[in-house]
């Protein structure tokens, strides 16, 4: 089964409410490259009146960790995954629609193979860019992302 951006928001409302109630919603996804905004809104805000950085930080984990999904569905293979580190910097305020954009895609398939082939467990960092509706990069986050064959 082919992930979707609408199958992916249908998860979100189904099993991650709360970053469903905050307003992520994925945009786009390929092998590549995935795509999730944020509006920054009442529910979603810190005291400073932009948005909190856990929403920031749901938004970027999701565009990292939906394609890591997606490509273990296509092995066929029952694989973990989890967030072993990660990290973030935030450079301007988060107000108004953000958009978070992963393109490092093309980082999993080498480390699904060779978990596959040794039984070892692989790391793959990737990173998470949200910018505002100007372009102004608002937030970085990078995620260490652990797969490993299930035994």
């Amino acid at each position: 089964m082919k992930v979707t951006p609408r199958k992916l928001n249908m998860f979100l409302m189904l099993r991650l409410p709360s970053a469903w109630l905050t307003g992520i919603r994925v945009k786009s996804i390929n092998e590549k490259t995935c795509v999730a905004t944020v509006k920054h809104r009442w529910i979603n805000q810190n005291p400073f009146n932009s948005m909190f950085w856990a929403v920031q930080g749901m938004a970027a984990e999701l565009t990292t960790g939906a394609m890591v999904t997606a490509q273990i569905r296509e092995t066929g293979k029952k694989i973990s995954m989890l967030v072993a580190n990660n990290s973030a910097n935030f450079s301007k305020k988060a107000t108004g629609r953000i958009t978070f954009t992963c393109n490092d895609g093309d980082k999993i398939e080498a480390a699904l193979k060779r978990t596959i082939e040794t039984g070892e467990g692989q790391t793959i960092w990737m990173q998470s860019v949200g910018v505002n509706t100007e372009g102004v990069v608002v937030s970085t986050f990078n995620f260490e992302w652990t797969v490993r064959v299930k035994s």
